[in-house]
């Protein structure tokens, strides 16, 4: 291994580690494999500034089932990491967005981050 990548490779660790000490504080929620892959596939189209409807959300990842993703849809808002918004125009449709617990929690993985690359 060169020096470069074991200094890489540390890095790696370090926020593996930071993550890991994150998702145990008792202030966030646990969520279970599908949960999270759901929310970091919204957390990239939030980021990248689009609304993301409950339907939309629900075929959001091809491998798992409509009917799967709605039940983590429901997990995910009864344990504060998302909302529904009800769209202005049609009531019939409603938004996935972040919570404040949400929002804090990616305000921590991105310290941590920064953390694991300090030196």
């Amino acid at each position: 291994m060169t020096r470069a990548q074991a200094k890489h490779s540390l890095i790696y660790l370090k926020f593996l580690n930071l993550v890991q000490a994150i998702r145990e504080m008792p202030v966030f929620p646990q969520m279970d494999p599908v949960e999270e892959r759901l929310f970091n596939t919204f957390a990239t189209a939030w980021h990248d500034g689009r609304q993301i409807t409950v339907l939309e959300a629900m075929g959001m990842l091809p491998d798992i089932s409509s009917t799967t993703a709605h039940r983590r849809l429901k997990t995910l808002r009864s344990k504060g990491w998302i909302t529904f918004l009800t769209d202005e125009t049609d009531g019939r449709v409603k938004y996935v967005t972040a919570t404040d617990q949400a929002n804090r929690y990616f305000s921590q993985l991105g310290e941590a981050l920064e953390k694991a690359r300090a030196k």
